[in-house]
């Protein structure tokens, strides 16, 4: 199998599926050549917790993806997830050089925003722009080639766990994959399903994870707010298994068969068949019985999004509404129930500005996949961490500066 010139591979490491998109560029956008999947058991909560299952998993997919694809896997793009995700905004000033704004002033003042203090453990993994500021003029997008003598900007940085994305960076790496960049997962599927416009007006994406649900909040084209909740749809099953008293398998298939999360539109007479443990027969039960378990916990997961955003001021500029995605969302009732607690307008993201393989490749299930992509074929996106060198350079150079502290 030869290997494609052009050719992009987007793998999203999540805590019940790994997901690997191969994709090139087309004059429509990008097209999708391939396309793998495999269950993944080593995760929790989007952070590596057993090194063998996740390597057998990652494995898997991308083998899928190559024959699916034709060709050889060598580099990837990774999602990074979970709630040792931390963001914040931040702010940097610099003298323009020469009275007129170049791109190098653009590298200037950018770091001197992510000059932030962070603990040893912890590194920056993507840094933002949100707006420039020349000479007091706010609001500018592109700087350069804009005369004077001030140079501001504002950034939303994200920042990561360094044992976590070094543990993701580890697993791929075991698999023979050299990994070019890392990704945050919600904001990876915030580029597969956002439009500009949507960007520009104000939305928020809800990424519905087995473990975590990622929120990603946009305005004026911006980044404004990103947050990983340590909640997601295994947690939906794991109270189904309680309250009905069956195996978590079985309450996950419930869940994604005849599961609603809204209890008010499922029949007073609908029924389902509820495996028992101990090899002892299947009962009936109310449907109804089912969202009942189900409506509180998405709800408590929409209420904790909402306090989120309303926390970061976006509670009242959502214009174009909240889109909904990742595998867990699509649990009949998911839109009508968000709708309620938000009180705007809400519709499952699917992925834009792709040619897919199949009708289940613009879905929500695949689309910090597709995002991924999306970033690899950009020419210029911001590099997040992309080896052990990177990893763990602020650590070393923090330490060489004490030595010499005290030589």
């Amino acid at each position: 199998m030869g290997k494609r010139p052009e050719l992009f591979v987007g793998v999203d490491i999540g805590t019940a599926k790994i997901a690997a998109v191969v994709g090139e560029p087309s004059d429509t956008g990008l097209t999708v050549v391939g396309v793998g999947a495999a269950p993944c058991e080593g995760l929790r909560k989007g952070v590596v917790a057993n090194i063998e299952a996740s390597v057998q998993a990652i494995a898997s997919a991308i083998k899928e993806a190559e024959l699916s694809a034709g060709c050889e896997i060598h580099s990837i793009i990774a999602s990074v997830n979970g709630g040792h995700i931390k963001a914040f905004n931040s702010h940097g000033v610099v003298a323009i050089k020469n009275r007129e704004v170049t791109h190098n002033d653009v590298e200037r003042v950018l770091d001197a925003a992510r000059a932030v203090a962070l603990p040893l453990d912890r590194d920056i993994l993507h840094v933002l722009p949100q707006e420039f500021i020349v000479d007091g003029q706010d609001g500018i997008r592109e700087p350069v080639g804009m005369s004077g003598v001030r140079l501001e900007v504002r950034v939303h940085i994200v920042s990561t766990a360094i044992a976590a994305a070094q543990n993701v960076i580890k697993c791929c790496q075991r698999t023979g994959l050299h990994v070019v960049d890392l990704v945050l997962a919600p904001l990876a599927a915030a580029e597969a399903i956002l439009t500009p416009e949507e960007k520009e007006l104000g939305a928020a994406v809800i990424d519905i994870g087995a473990g975590t649900t990622g929120l990603v909040g946009f305005e004026k084209q911006a980044v404004r707010h990103t947050a990983v909740l340590p909640v997601g749809g295994q947690h939906v099953s794991s109270d189904i298994a309680a309250g009905l008293r069956t195996p978590f398998r079985e309450a996950e298939r419930l869940k994604q068969r005849l599961g609603c999360a809204l209890a008010s539109s499922v029949g007073p007479d609908e029924t389902v068949e509820v495996p028992t443990v101990g090899g002892r027969a299947p009962r009936q039960l109310s449907r109804l019985a089912l969202a009942e378990i189900i409506e509180p916990r998405m709800a408590e997961i929409f209420a904790a999004a909402k306090q989120q955003f309303a926390h970061a001021g976006l509670g009242g500029v959502l214009a174009s509404g909240i889109l909904l995605t990742g595998g867990s969302v699509l649990v009949d009732g998911a839109v009508p129930l968000a709708e309620r607690v938000f009180e705007v307008p809400v519709r499952i993201g699917t992925s834009i500005g792709c040619e897919a393989l199949d009708a289940a490749m613009p879905g929500p299930s695949y689309a910090a996949a597709v995002g991924l992509l999306q970033y690899g074929v950009r020419p210029h996106h911001q590099a997040g961490l992309v080896d052990e060198a990177h990893l763990f350079g602020k650590v070393r150079r923090r330490m060489v500066g004490w030595l010499k502290a005290f030589m």
